[in-house]
């Protein structure tokens, strides 16, 4: 057996508990994703098995051959790409060899691999990566370390793979050799990953939870229908307990109407009836006795449904709950918005504004582009066509190209940020959000309360913003927490809570890599909000998933 976890354990050193007395048991030849909420254990769970981090509890088997693909890369930047692929050693014992060195020391270092040097270019090559094996990781992009680890697999060839987050910081093109890649390979694989798409290629899932790991026997569609069900049982059990509990309080309530009404009637009667005034006292007494076991006995089966209830509620997602629904808007579907008629741009040799540099920056945000340099030629055009295209309210638009392709520029022409320096583009008024990886929508310096009160141009009440951000599962203890230390997935619940409050639903929101940060709780947050919004969407991503899911009808290449 490939791998076996039993009884696993971690505690973080501040004795919080992330995750225990998990059970697991890989088989040869298993494709497995591994899905859960953000914090809830993935990566570190990944390196234990790994053997970079020890459990705080618990036995790892695992076969000597292991391969690990981590998520971040930074302990690897002080080396060279040979030695973070751990073949440096081989390569330096060929190289005594063929200098003369012939010792036994490293004939044993080499194991007979005379060919370590051709097989690590060419893999190397495969992955679109021409470096040398002796040129440092630190001066490598987030996707070419990505690659260089994806790479390792074909020089190593291990009996099983893991991999954390691997398309991250891929393109589209990285993306789609990985796809390629896992549907050819049948060793063991357990891939860590919000990319719907690969989770969709792994034929299981599982799900971690702080106490158990669940098994789904299918893929991500699989996995995500079955949630769904169960949601749904769970939903329809609490709508069930809901109403007994309802039952039994009007029951209750009945009751005590119809035994006061008795008691009343009765002390009537008995006063008629000439009955002591001490015997009417004890009379009452008892009746009121009665009364109260009987209000103990309701009281008792509705504290009983109501502990079931919340029992059942606190098994529910969260998410469960959350619905986003923006107003439409304010403009006409189908009102031309953008038309680009042979449009192209340049940047000066004096300018600094580098489009490869700031595929990140923010469209509104001030841009280097001096307009004095108007009637001087560039020095050269960004795109090798012109472009052509017209936007209309309602439609969905894909920009896509390789990192210095000129996307943000194009969102900066469309916003009217930077003006084309060839054609003609002419544009309507419309006002747009922008929401890119890092939701820089939301001011870091604020705590969360802060970030609400920022958006409540129509001077809500206090009460009505603290509904909303519980709406967006934001609780009162989490109020003051820092705006600096939320995941990706709160800032996106956090940005689209603020525009709830500021009841501005924009006629196009901009997306650009919106799910590259997300788990995939939030990604399936932020999709059927997109989805459900009748306004205008320009989407930068390579999620081709998440594409597809929001109805995307025009797209726009840039070489």
């Amino acid at each position: 057996m490939p791998i076996s976890i039993q009884q696993i354990s971690y505690i973080h050193p501040d004795k919080e508990v992330l995750f225990s007395d998990l059970n697991f048991a890989i088989s040869k030849g298993q494709k497995l994703g591994l899905v859960g909420n953000n914090g809830c254990g993935k990566s570190t769970l990944m390196q234990i098995i790994a053997g970079q981090l020890s459990p705080s509890s618990g036995v790892i088997v695992r076969p000597d051959d292991l391969y690990y693909i981590p998520q971040h890369f930074g302990q690897y930047d002080s080396l060279t790409i040979a030695q973070a692929l751990q073949i440096d050693s081989k390569r330096q014992a060929l190289h005594a060899i063929l200098a003369g060195d012939a010792s036994t020391e490293n004939f044993t270092l080499l194991d007979d691999d005379w060919n370590i040097e051709e097989r690590s270019i060419a893999a190397l090559d495969s992955w679109g990566i021409g470096h040398p094996l002796s040129y440092p990781l630190h001066l490598l992009s987030g996707g070419e370390k990505t690659r260089v680890f994806l790479a390792g697999m074909n020089i190593h060839t291990p009996s099983v793979i893991l991999m954390d987050e691997p398309t991250n910081h891929l393109d589209s093109s990285g993306r789609q050799r990985l796809y390629d890649w896992v549907e050819k390979w049948r060793s063991t694989l357990l891939a860590v990953s919000h990319d719907r798409t690969l989770l969709n290629l792994l034929p299981e899932i599982c799900e971690l939870e702080k106490h158990q790991i669940t098994y789904y026997g299918g893929n991500y569609e699989f996995y995500k229908e079955q949630k769904a069900l169960m949601q749904e049982a769970l939903q329809q059990r609490i709508d069930e307990k809901e109403k007994a509990l309802r039952a039994a309080r009007k029951v209750a309530r009945e009751t005590a109407e119809r035994r006061d009404k008795q008691n009343v009637r009765g002390e009537k009667a008995n006063i008629k009836k000439g009955i002591p005034r001490i015997v009417l006292n004890a009379l009452q007494g008892k009746s009121e006795k009665s009364t109260s076991k009987l209000n103990g006995v309701h009281q008792e089966k509705a504290e009983k449904l109501t502990d079931e209830r919340n029992q059942l509620r606190g098994s529910l997602s969260p998410t469960a709950a959350l619905k986003t629904d923006f107003n439409s808007s304010s403009l006409h579907n189908g009102k031309t918005l953008v038309t680009a008629k042979n449009i192209n741009f340049g940047y000066y040799p004096n300018q600094n504004d580098n489009d490869s540099q700031n595929e990140n920056d923010n469209p509104s945000e001030n841009n280097t582009f001096d307009s004095s340099n108007s009637s001087k030629l560039p020095a050269q055009l960004l795109w090798q066509a012109p472009i052509s295209f017209q936007l209309k309210s309602g439609d969905r638009l894909r920009i896509e190209g390789t990192n210095g392709s000129g996307k943000t520029t194009l969102l900066k022409i469309i916003t009217g940020q930077l003006e084309p320096q060839e054609g003609t583009l002419t544009r309507a008024d419309f006002s747009y959000v922008y929401l890119n990886q890092e939701y820089s929508i939301i001011d870091d310096r604020n705590s969360i309360l802060e970030q609400a009160y920022a958006f409540n141009s129509r001077n809500l009440p206090e009460h009505e913003i603290k509904i909303i951000l519980n709406r967006y599962l934001f609780p009162a203890s989490e109020w003051d927490k820092s705006c600096r230390k939320l995941s990706g997935g709160e800032k996106m619940r956090l940005a689209f809570c603020c525009l709830m409050i500021s009841n501005n639903t924009p006629d196009m929101f901009i997306l650009d890599e919106p799910t590259n940060n997300l788990d995939i709780q939030s990604i399936e947050i932020i999709t059927n909000t997109i989805k459900k919004y009748t306004g205008t969407v320009i989407a930068i991503s390579h999620d081709n998933y998440f594409i597809r899911e929001i109805g995307v009808d025009q797209r726009i290449a840039l070489s």
